[in-house]
């Protein structure tokens, strides 16, 4: 415990010295659900399903919105440039995003995780809940496209602490030897969110007529949300916060206050470097899930049904590989997966959607392999970005940070492609604008630090030199050392 005369570590002074604990505590070791035993492994399990299933009901929303787009513009936005309206609408939920990571991330790190947690999920699930009961523009004018970007507000606004604080929950919930393994299936959810608005709007299409699609069959998705938003906090309420958490409440270094600027003063380098990696990830990663429905339709005429079924297919083989690729992070580290998903990516995005255009089979091909080169980035989300923040400010940078580059690269990205191709009518822009964003998190990834295996614990950031993989450098090349962990 603390002595009685000592202060919690604030956020302009994060690298505490030893002397500060009467009681200290040896980060080397894991805490939290042994594996050893039937009730770890069990509580592991429940940790993993409470986070995932937040992810899965966030990114059903957006996986339901994306392909919904001809229905949105039809019912909210029926004028000239509707699409790019609701493309819009799309794009503005994000920028709610940063305000929601400002106030859900150090509420986080002073009250925990579990609690934030189980607010946002609820307001997440309600806002898209009413976007499936919303009036349309022929019923009450232009007040029904002025609340659905209300509610899309609000769904920015919790998800803007929903992904930092379930990617830091799962983080800290998970073994330091296996976070990148445990962490992969939080963004199992993601993907399985996006196939499941995917499989249930395609299964909408095929049983209902378009008429009835049109009228009514496209609002049922969206009310689905609220039933799973509320097994999500039914599974989140059944577990305690993560023992990252608990230690630092028990030795009392939990953050009492943070803001913007304090937060930047004493972080500002995780902060710039993350903010590349993550511009990196959101424009692949919108581009080929949000965008590419009205891409494979608009841009190249493909059959809608014909277009689903291409993205059903790859999310489902990229759902297969992605606990494999954190798997293999803990082995070898997250940079060496980051280097290649990006050089893969920067080399291939044009040819391959080229050869998107060419036919049916070729856009199934194409989209594949576009989705298993950027699984690596996003299987190590959740084993990277919280490991670059100390415990006590974990929640608030990973939210502010994540959330600052998501709303301007990732939640644009749709809209950004959509309005360049119809000004220039060159159809392999998005493959260029990913190229882009590959490079910049190119230069991210020279400087991100390695933390596979490294302990969460504790108020400094964490080291893999320490607790990690990486047991040393070489004299003579100066380069970090690996010893694989089996």
């Amino acid at each position: 415990m603390q002595p009685e005369n000592s202060q919690p570590n604030q956020l302009n002074n994060p690298a505490p010295v030893a002397s500060q604990t009467t009681d200290p505590v040896d980060f080397g070791e894991d805490i939290g659900p042994d594996l050893s035993t039937t009730a770890g492994r069990s509580e592991i399990r429940k940790a993993t399903a409470a986070s995932a299933m937040g992810n899965l009901t966030e990114w059903f929303d957006y996986g339901v919105y994306a392909v919904a787009v001809t229905y949105i513009t039809f019912h909210f936005f029926p004028t000239e440039g509707g699409t790019l309206m609701a493309l819009g609408t799309f794009a503005l939920s994000f920028l709610v995003r940063p305000l929601g990571g400002l106030v859900w991330g150090p509420l986080g790190d002073k009250l925990g995780r579990k609690h934030i947690l189980a607010l946002t999920i609820l307001m997440m699930s309600l806002a898209t809940f009413f976007i499936g009961i919303l009036p349309t523009f022929e019923q009450v004018g232009v007040l029904a496209p002025v609340l659905l970007v209300l509610l899309r507000m609000i769904q920015g606004f919790s998800t803007g602490g929903e992904y930092g604080g379930a990617a830091t929950f799962m983080a800290e919930y998970s073994p330091d030897k296996k976070r990148g393994f445990f962490g992969s299936f939080l963004e199992f959810g993601t993907l399985g969110g996006f196939a499941l608005g995917t499989a249930v709007m395609l299964g909408f299409q095929v049983a209902l007529s378009d008429e009835a699609m049109m009228d009514w069959g496209w609002r049922v998705p969206f009310m689905m949300a609220l039933p799973m938003g509320l097994i999500g906090l039914h599974l989140r309420n059944k577990l305690e916060d993560t023992p990252v958490f608990q230690e630092l409440e028990e030795r009392g270094e939990v953050q009492e206050s943070s803001s913007l600027r304090t937060l930047i003063r004493g972080y500002w380098r995780p902060m710039l470097i993350m903010s590349g990696l993550v511009i990196a990830l959101n424009v692949v990663n919108y581009t080929l899930l949000s965008y590419m429905p009205t891409y494979l339709e608009g841009q190249l005429g493909l059959d809608p049904k014909a277009s689903l079924m291409v993205i059903l297919v790859g999310e489902v083989a990229m759902m297969a590989v992605i606990p494999f690729a954190g798997s293999l992070s803990d082995r070898v580290g997250r940079k060496p997966l980051w280097f290649a998903s990006l050089i893969g990516l920067f080399v291939l995005a044009l040819p391959l959607f080229w050869l998107m255009g060419k036919s049916f089979p070729l856009a199934i091909l194409g989209f594949a392999i576009l989705g298993l080169l950027y699984i690596p980035q996003l299987a190590t989300i959740t084993a990277t970005f919280p490991a670059m923040f100390p415990s006590h400010v974990r929640f608030a940078g990973f939210a502010v940070t994540y959330n600052v580059a998501t709303a301007i690269f990732g939640g644009t990205a749709a809209m950004v492609n959509e309005a360049v191709i119809n000004e220039t009518d060159f159809l392999l822009f998005p493959a260029v604008y990913m190229m882009a964003a590959c490079a910049i998190g190119l230069v991210a990834t020279r400087y991100l630090p390695e933390t596979a295996g490294a302990s969460l614990r504790g108020t400094e950031i964490p080291d893999a030199h320490e607790t990690g993989i990486l047991a040393d450098t070489d004299p003579e090349t100066d380069a970090e050392v690996l010893v694989p962990r089996s």
